[in-house]
């Protein structure tokens, strides 16, 4: 479920549940209760990445991307963990 995420990922997964954005909290009020019984984990680690919300059922990741996603090196991860994400068959 993890597929080898580091202890570092781990703790950065853990840092990132304790600051999370605004947007993060109000979209996990909403997937804590569960909707259509479907159970959302936050700042989920993996490998070499950490998903917004993942939800390992249906193998569905939900990443909200801020202002950052829109430099060009952050572009090029985005790109690099979704066809990840894909090899291993979780959808975003």
């Amino acid at each position: 479920m993890h597929d080898g995420a580091s202890p570092e990922i781990f703790r950065n997964a853990g840092n990132l549940r304790s600051r999370m954005t605004v947007s993060e909290k109000k979209l996990w009020e909403y997937l804590k209760g569960k909707p259509l019984g479907f159970k959302f984990r936050r700042q989920h680690p993996i490998n070499t990445f950490i998903l917004d919300f993942y939800c390992h059922k249906i193998r569905l990741s939900i990443e909200l991307d801020g202002a950052y996603h829109n430099t060009l090196e952050q572009k090029e991860k985005d790109l690099n963990r979704t066809s990840y994400l894909s090899t291993i068959g979780i959808q975003e």
